[in-house]
């Protein structure tokens, strides 16, 4: 370090000590990334502290307690996925977009059923309307006529 320390003073920089090293990549955080060993060489990760934080992003814009529809929800959380994947999108792990897709549905699902929406009866835009259609037809009037609340999802 004190050899780095004469060449920067020469050309007039100043270098923070405490984020600087000389050392193996192994452990260290580079720009949200950290760095591991495979057969082929070094690979990229994104780190801990930066997953944390697009958790906890997340959930901030996921509460279920504000008022908003889903799709003001996915609204808000478009910009910042796309932007989180394409700053992060250099990791060599796969895995990790595979399990964050995992928690983000099971996060958008809670959000779903705890906003009420699948209490609505559903008019044909489900996923699973195509296999109810023939129940739909065959009960739905009868039930209807006779009084009884319809919930058909």
């Amino acid at each position: 370090m004190a050899l780095l320390r004469q060449c920067y003073a020469r050309l007039r920089l100043k270098v923070n000590e405490t984020k600087s090293a000389v050392a193996s990549v192994a452990g260290r955080k580079f720009l949200g990334y950290s760095f591991w060993f495979a057969k082929e060489g070094v690979k990229r990760r994104v780190a801990a502290k930066p997953l944390a934080t697009f958790k906890q992003r997340v959930r901030q814009l996921t509460r279920r307690s504000c008022g908003r529809g889903m799709a003001e929800v996915v609204e808000r959380l478009r910009p910042y996925l796309m932007g989180w994947k394409a700053y992060f999108g250099l990791a060599q792990t796969s895995g990790i977009w595979r399990s964050l897709d995992e928690w983000l549905r099971h996060r958008l699902r809670a959000f779903n059923s705890s906003t009420g929406s699948a209490a609505r009866p559903c008019i044909g835009n489900c996923a699973h309307s195509e296999r109810r259609m023939v129940w739909r037809e065959r009960w739905l009037p009868i039930r209807a006529a006779g009084g009884a609340t319809v919930r058909v999802c």
